[in-house]
């Protein structure tokens, strides 16, 4: 009797255990390096919705055909006929495009429509599910899909560590870079505490950890922003590389690089010659940077910039932007 006990317990907590798992899922996207991957499967979704006329209909209603497919979002205003995806089998449909491609707003909500009237309606245990509002915040009793351009990955330019808490169950990290989504990035437990390495676009972030429900700032990091509940948020300013080249200029006996993200130093960072002419990759931070070369002294526009703006005090420079 103990043995029969004991091997329905195992079998409730395995099938409790599953359910957990998949909770987990994701739907409608996933990350493949710098490109966000879109997918439609259709035996994912049984109803549709007529964009028009606001009624329900079943995805294997014989009169229903699938013509073609898009995705449509807050990235693309909604269009439901610009973002076509490409047929991959009998199931499934898919459209890439780079990261880079997107503004830097952190999350988006979207929709697949299918032969420009059909949204489809998520449906189920999905992670990234969001409720459908309009422009004036009113509820319209379906659900988008929401896609963050933050993932996890074992390769990613950004670490988080918090160290101890061996007792908790469970740790989140939480931020601006997911809208502080309370369930999306679980920490992985290890010996000396928890860890999670995600790729960030290059920006100023805030977060926190959540340990077993309790919101904590990052104790090991001085960098702290008050919030509105009186506590700080830990920040975290991701950098990327920016390469800097000037053509020519090969008498030149030395090319400095001044910018705003050096407060325009005289003295510059000193460029590198090369076969070509000069270059210089420098650390910088997400958003615009304006910036100048100084060859021999000489003040100087990027000649293969065609970008420009004026700064606070009428000079001409030239612009680049870290996304």
């Amino acid at each position: 009797m103990n043995r029969i006990v004991i091997h329905i317990t195992l079998l409730l907590t395995f099938c409790f255990s599953a359910s957990l798992l998949a909770q987990k899922k994701t739907q409608g996207y996933h990350i493949e390096g710098d490109e966000v991957v879109f997918t439609f499967d259709k035996r994912e979704y049984s109803q549709v919705t007529h964009g028009l006329y606001q009624h329900r209909k079943l995805m294997d209603d014989d009169d229903f055909d699938i013509e073609m497919i898009a995705v449509a979002g807050e990235f693309n205003d909604w269009a439901e006929d610009r973002w076509i995806m490409k047929k991959i089998d009998e199931n499934r449909y898919e459209l890439r495009k780079k990261i880079a491609d997107f503004t830097d707003e952190f999350s988006w909500e979207f929709k697949f429509v299918i032969n420009e009237k059909y949204w489809a309606e998520p449906e189920g245990d999905i992670e990234n599910i969001s409720k459908a509002k309009n422009k004036y915040g009113k509820d319209l009793h379906v659900y988008n899909l929401k896609m963050y351009t933050a993932h996890v990955s074992d390769t990613g330019n950004t670490h988080f560590f918090l160290k101890g808490y061996q007792k908790a169950e469970k740790v989140i990290l939480s931020g601006s870079f997911n809208k502080w989504n309370k369930e999306l990035f679980q920490m992985k437990k290890a010996d000396d505490g928890w860890h999670l390495t995600l790729q960030l676009k290059p920006g100023v972030y805030e977060y926190k950890f959540i340990v077993d429900n309790i919101w904590i700032a990052d104790e090991a990091n001085p960098n702290k922003k008050p919030n509105e509940f009186n506590e700080y948020n830990s920040v975290i300013d991701v950098k990327a590389y920016h390469t800097f080249t000037l053509s020519g200029h090969s008498t030149a006996k030395n090319v400095l690089l001044s910018g705003s993200f050096n407060d325009w130093s005289e003295d510059g960072f000193q460029m590198a010659k090369t076969d070509n002419g000069w270059e210089l990759s420098v650390l910088l931070s997400g958003g615009k940077h304006q910036y100048k070369f100084i060859v021999d002294g000489e003040w100087m526009l990027d000649p293969a910039n065609p970008v420009k703006e004026y700064d606070e005090k009428g000079h001409v420079n030239s612009v680049c932007m870290i996304r």
